[in-house]
């Protein structure tokens, strides 16, 4: 039987990146704009005219394809920009040229991906979007928009084409050369996400190697033995939440009651996702700043937290599929935001000269770490190996992760 090697998760040799062979990094600073009625009203045409654009653009392709099965590219459609602008002098013309550039390369971006998703299987066609639901629009700095960084006790400004000098509250320095500023509305409330370019921070070694196995009961537990409890954040506010639900069902279409509690509902759900992103950023800097390489499953969520398909009995009606605790499942692992997390650690290891490693995650949590064997798992949070008897069953993962990407004496090493 082979013996996990305890010393293992906290030394070992770690792969070191020569600082000149770090590439740069991109990072975004989301800061809250205050922009004035006026520019209010001028940022909310903007974004229509944006979203009006984007569904131009959309029908063109759709219907060249209907029509006469030709597929419309990002170049065609952004060589007709010109004669679009010169038409429309005071709607479209009065924009950035590239910022228009920008929504065209947005709107190409998702049928890329749909496109992918179509040879794969089942996929659906690009949908046109409703004003209420285009917020957000890209800005190339120095062209159509410009950052002011804060001085001392003043407010940071952001310029853009159409809009003006909106008042930003810069709450912390940005670091490295401005590439894109992007303005975003969220609800009632505005935001300039500045995207800045900078050389990575190599932190120093410290000769520690992990495997992490995340979960729902705990959010993450380590090879060496370290948990991080699931703060549940949804959870917290579930029950505000559906009372509002239920409020806003019963009120009348298109009252003043209705947006009240549209509003109060934006900002519980704004809420819960800024706590679970803050818990993420807290949760991955420890990790990094303690650890010289992790490894992290490479998990699909979205297959993971598929509907389950319906099985007819034969008789005209279905049987049972245990559906809604499938729900409930699902519910829990998207509040726990295992991809953003997973996210945000592989931007900071970048940044900070560290190393992630995605592994394959079939049969971590049911192989014993210690032999291979498979295991039983009478209960969640324990599994039993018929050759080395109990373990907990997250450790266990996190072990089976650790060894699977090199990085112990473990058997398995396919990485994905």
């Amino acid at each position: 039987m082979r013996t996990w090697p305890r010393e293992a998760a906290t030394s070992g040799a770690v792969t070191h990146t020569n600082h000149r062979d770090l590439v740069q990094v991109k990072r975004a600073y989301k800061f809250r704009a205050y922009p004035t009625r006026p520019q209010e009203g001028r940022a909310a045409r903007l974004l229509a005219d944006h979203c009006d654009l984007y569904n131009a653009a959309l029908e063109e392709r759709r219907e060249a394809w209907r029509m006469r099965r030709v597929s419309v590219s990002y170049g065609v459609q952004s060589a007709q920009l010109r004669e679009i602008r010169k038409a429309d002098p005071g709607g479209h013309g009065r924009h950035s040229f590239t910022a228009q550039q920008q929504t065209l390369r947005r709107l190409n971006t998702v049928f890329t991906a749909f496109y992918q998703r179509a040879r794969a299987g089942k996929a659906g066609y690009p949908r046109f979007k409703p004003h209420s639901r285009f917020d957000q629009v890209m800005f190339v700095a120095g062209d159509g928009a410009k950052w002011i960084p804060t001085s001392g006790e003043s407010w940071a400004r952001a310029a853009f084409q159409a809009v003006g000098a909106v008042k930003v509250r810069q709450h912390r320095p940005v670091c490295g050369m401005v590439k894109t500023l992007q303005l975003k509305r969220e609800h009632r409330r505005w935001y300039v996400i500045v995207v800045a370019e900078a050389e990575p921070v190599p932190l120093p070694a410290t000769g520690r190697e992990i495997g992490i196995d995340v979960g729902v009961n705990r959010f993450l537990t380590t090879s060496d033995g370290e948990i991080v409890a699931n703060p549940r954040f949804l959870a917290a506010s579930s029950a505000v939440i559906a009372d509002l639900q239920r409020r806003k069902a019963r009120a009348m279409p298109v009252s003043g009651n209705r947006k009240r509690l549209r509003r109060a509902l934006a900002k519980h759900w704004r809420k819960a996702r800024n706590r679970r992103r803050d818990f993420h950023h807290k949760t991955a800097r420890a990790l990094i700043n303690s650890s010289g390489v992790i490894a992290v499953e490479k998990l699909n969520i979205a297959a993971m937290t598929r509907r389950p398909a319906p099985k007819p009995d034969g008789e005209g009606g279905y049987l049972p599929n245990r559906a809604a605790a499938k729900a409930g499942l699902n519910k829990v692992i998207l509040d726990a935001g295992w991809a953003q997390f997973a996210g945000i650690l592989a931007a900071k290891a970048a940044e900070a000269g560290r190393h992630v490693v995605f592994v394959n995650p079939a049969g971590t949590s049911i192989t014993c770490h210690a032999c291979g064997q498979r295991c039983g798992r009478p209960r969640q949070d324990t599994v039993i190996c018929p050759c080395c008897g109990r373990w907990d069953a997250d450790v266990n993962g996190a072990r089976n992760i650790y060894a699977r990407a090199g990085l112990g004496s473990g058997q398995a090493t396919q990485t994905a």
